[in-house]
């Protein structure tokens, strides 16, 4: 944290495990086998630094509600850490008591947020089911953010949860993950458009490289899919994150963080900052003091 108060630049994305305590069973196959070692904040923390981040928000990794109270203890004993996306059962009967004891608990302040792997969800109106809109409600209620982490074809039924839940704070992870291989825009641009409607939905300019090229990727092919993110949610509801360390199947953390600021450049310094930390620290409510 700066001496007036602020983290400066917060990094709004990132992950860290060790295979030791728990297994990361979506990390499966040859591609994905560079991840499969632990990754923790004692390595993340110095290419942090040197990237000019001064916080980050932790994301859950799996559907383990053990997960979310080891992340709320690794930001209790954290210089970087500023907020924690945890996890729980949103169609349980009891949401609501859980998230009061993870709030309540040790670390519960850095309890920011909670998500869960909907892109993993069959049923493409899974977020607007009866019981999940039930644990959402409940979400905003302990004044939580919510995550979404969808592929484009959910992208409508994220957009009618904003819309039934006004007071519910929504983060779309990834921006919804568009097909950036391919070049294609459409439909995710539609979708994303229409999602951007609901005032309280914000976006993460984030895991980019990894749904582009992993190898031969260049800032030119990630510009379509920002500027489309920037003109639908502006900068005051836009926020950078690492993806790490997903990230670094296709670059080193440096590199993302550089090429966040590349697609940001044409931008004001206050459209920048926003961007690159004030976005994050206003919708997670990030503690500056």
């Amino acid at each position: 944290m700066s001496p007036d108060g602020t983290f400066g630049v917060v990094d709004a994305h990132h992950h860290v495990w060790d295979l030791s305590v728990r297994d990361q069973d979506w990390i499966t196959g040859p591609e994905l086998a560079p991840l499969r070692r632990d990754f923790t904040l004692a390595e993340l923390e110095p290419q942090a630094r040197a990237a000019g981040v001064g916080a980050t928000v932790l994301v859950q990794t799996v559907t383990v509600a053990e997960e979310t109270p080891e992340f709320l203890a690794l930001a209790a004993g954290s210089e970087l850490v500023a907020g924690v996306v945890g996890w729980t059962d949103l169609t349980a009967p009891d949401v609501a008591d859980t998230l009061a004891e993870l709030c309540e608990g040790p670390g519960g302040g850095y309890l920011v947020g909670i998500r869960h792997q909907v892109q993993g969800e069959p049923d493409p109106d899974w977020l607007i089911r009866p019981d999940v809109l039930r644990g959402l409600a409940a979400v905003a209620a302990a004044g939580l953010a919510y995550d979404l982490l969808v592929l484009p074809q959910q992208l409508p039924a994220a957009a009618r949860a904003a819309e039934l839940l006004p007071g519910l704070t929504l983060v779309l992870d990834h921006l919804g993950k568009p097909p950036v291989g391919s070049g294609e825009t459409e439909p995710w641009a539609s979708r994303l458009r229409e999602l951007a409607l609901r005032p309280n939905v914000h976006a993460k300019l984030s895991g980019l490289v990894t749904e582009a090229d992993w190898q031969s990727w260049t800032t030119a092919d990630l510009r379509p899919y920002a500027e489309t993110a920037l003109d639908a949610f502006g900068p005051g509801r836009l926020m950078a994150g690492s993806d790490w360390p997903v990230c670094t199947l296709a670059a080193d953390y440096g590199r993302v963080l550089d090429t966040a600021r590349d697609l940001i450049s044409a931008l004001g310094r206050d459209e920048r900052e926003a961007v690159l930390g004030g976005t994050a620290v206003r919708a997670y409510r990030l503690r500056t003091a």
